[in-house]
């Protein structure tokens, strides 16, 4: 740095001369100084300033950006793991509303492998091909003989195969200890568990997560540790659910159907006691998901809660306790239904080309006719049809405790014309779940309050919305009843339990869109007993049916799923324990011929 003099001579000489103080000079080269002096220090504290000023911004940035991506993420209780692991892998059981085991754990081990510690890589191969038959020998060699450290053989083998393996000798194969869910009960309430598969793995432990049905639903509860591994209850009852399903696929053999589905309801706490889709599987060894082809063809896929269908003639008692909650008839109340009926161009016919003439709302419901039912909804119209079907719930999927029931979207025509409200009446044009119309059934058996359907057990009825008054219900009640014991569902009357129902039978859409196919239905029997006092609800739904006892196959729902649905009462109404209702026997006359005092 050069420093400039305070008296430079080149200056101070011509002030002398001039007679000036020199001195005057001085002190203009301090000031001078001194403001360079000032202004340099100036500059370095606003630099350091200004790289403060940026660290703390940046520190804050940081933060601020921390607590943004900490409120965006979902709220967690924190989780104790065993020190190391890192991964939580115990799972809480699943039981019946009895206590009975549906889901539980078992302790197991897996299988890996540390090829460079093997001593004889090929040979070890072919003996674990023999103790695992899926298994490629050739695969195992390569990757044996390879640069792998580390490679995973089985994520679960049982204590039989355990010992093999521990018999072949090689100190390269290792085991780990598992944890793996289990079902003890195999096929029974399969699509009601879903089942659990390994999340995060390592060597020590794997993380058991649900991947469908409640399992899935349910996922954190059940693996949360602040719930004391304290079982989660469901409301089914494991011997009803195995008697269904045996019923339900016997049923399904007999008359000849793709698919089949059933549902038992508490028409008052809204508890599913028995809910069941076939074809069904084993979530011990769940399959995997089809990639091509349609979904309702893999055994995964549950008809109960995603199976969304037109359902058919069930839907006319609906139509019928609307009008007369409305004010706009009664049960006797009589009405025309003689043809032709025509509605937005298209003729409206009945089953069989029938032509039934005047009857009562009654007899339009125990007959299944269209054209009655038909007027029934023109008269009640497009608007307040739409507002009693979206009370009973077939506007959304059903609330379930399924996660597969959230893709239970009802299918509703894109405008309400007045043709839609007539054909939605007899049960088309609009299609739901089994479980929607289970639901929707509860609300007429229980005297008119809609009641959510849940698989946990419940401890008091549900006191839902009021969708009709508790006169309306019984006078449905009375129609129901009477379609089973003079109408078409005949087949539905189970000695000692008194049932009433409806019956459905939709001819089943082509996939294009094209209209729909003349032999292949849906046939479905909406049932409740004991007629008079409900207290649960059965919906019976059989996929493309056939019955083949006669001279021409049958497919309505009286021949079909009616007799599967009777069956079932029989079957699951003592484990109920619904007593039956007997009849006295007639007693002979008896005469008294003689007397005695002593006697």
């Amino acid at each position: 740095m050069i420093r400039t003099p305070l008296r430079p001579l080149a200056r101070i000489l011509p002030a002398r001369e001039k007679g000036e103080n020199p001195d005057a000079i001085e002190r203009e080269n301090i000031r001078l100084r001194h403001e360079a002096m000032r202004d340099k220090a100036r500059r370095r504290a606003e630099g350091r300033l200004l790289v403060l000023g940026t660290m703390f911004f940046c520190a804050f940035g940081v933060i601020g950006l921390r607590m943004g991506i900490l409120a965006q993420t979902e709220p967690a209780e924190p989780r104790t793991s065993a020190a190391g692991a890192g991964i939580l892998a115990q799972r809480a059981d699943i039981v019946d509303r009895k206590g009975r085991i549906l889901a539980t754990n078992f302790d197991t081990h897996s299988l890996y492998a540390q090829p460079q510690q093997m001593i004889e890589p090929e040979k070890t191969a072919q003996r674990l091909v023999k103790i695992f038959p899926d298994l490629k020998e050739d695969r195992l060699v390569r990757d044996f003989t390879g640069k792998r450290k580390f490679l995973w053989i089985k994520k679960k083998i049982s204590p039989e195969q355990m010992q093999a393996v521990h018999d072949i000798g090689e100190p390269g194969l290792l085991f780990g200890p598992r944890e793996m869910r289990l079902y003890p009960n195999g096929t029974l309430a399969a699509h009601v568990l879903g089942g659990a598969g390994f999340g995060r793995e390592g060597v020590h432990a794997a993380e058991v997560i649900g991947v469908a049905g409640i399992e899935k639903y349910y996922d954190e509860r059940l693996r949360d540790p602040a719930q004391n591994h304290e079982p989660l209850t469901l409301s089914l009852d494991l011997s009803v659910q195995a008697a269904v399903e045996r019923v339900l696929a016997g049923g399904m053999s007999i008359m000849n159907a793709k698919g089949a589905a059933a549902i038992l309801m508490d028409v008052h706490t809204g508890e599913i006691v028995s809910i069941a889709s076939l074809p069904d599987f084993d979530p011990n060894d769940r399959p995997r998901p089809l990639v091509q082809g349609k979904a309702a063809d893999s055994p995964l896929f549950n008809r109960a809660v995603q199976g969304v269908y037109e359902l058919g003639s069930t839907f006319k008692i609906f139509a019928a306790a609307q009008a007369m909650q409305l004010g706009l008839v009664n049960s006797e109340t009589i009405i025309d239904t003689a043809g032709p009926m025509r509605v937005g161009g298209h003729r409206i016919g009945e089953f069989n080309g029938k032509n039934f003439g005047k009857l009562s709302v009654s007899d339009i419901i125990v007959e299944s006719s269209n054209r009655g039912t038909g007027r029934l909804a023109l008269q009640i119209g497009p608007e307040r049809q739409q507002e009693f079907l979206k009370t009973l719930g077939f506007f959304k999927p059903v609330d379930f405790e399924m996660i597969e029931a959230s893709g239970g979207q009802p299918l509703m025509p894109k405008r309400w014309t007045d043709l839609s409200t007539v054909t939605i009446s007899y049960g088309h044009g609009l299609s739901s779940t089994p479980l929607h119309l289970a639901a929707g059934y509860a609300a007429i058996a229980n005297g008119g309050r809609y009641v959510k359907p849940t698989l946990l057990k419940q401890d008091l009825p549900q006191q839902g919305e009021r969708v009709m008054t508790a006169a309306v219900a019984r006078a449905s009640r009375d129609m129901l009843r009477r379609v089973v014991t003079s109408g078409t569902a005949s087949m539905g009357e189970v000695p000692g339990y008194a049932v009433g129902g409806k019956t459905g039978t939709a001819d089943k859409p082509k996939e294009n869109g094209g209209g729909y196919y003349e032999d292949k239905v849906i046939a479905t029997f909406a049932s409740m007993f004991p007629a008079d006092d409900p207290k649960y609800v059965l919906v019976v739904t059989l996929d493309e049916p056939v019955e083949t006892s006669g001279d021409k196959p049958r497919r309505t729902a009286g021949w079909t799923a009616v007799p599967v649905s009777s069956e079932i009462v029989a079957r699951v109404a003592p484990l109920l324990g619904l007593r039956p209702a007997i009849e006295p026997a007639v007693l002979p006359d008896i005469t008294l011929t003689s007397f005695s005092d002593g006697d």
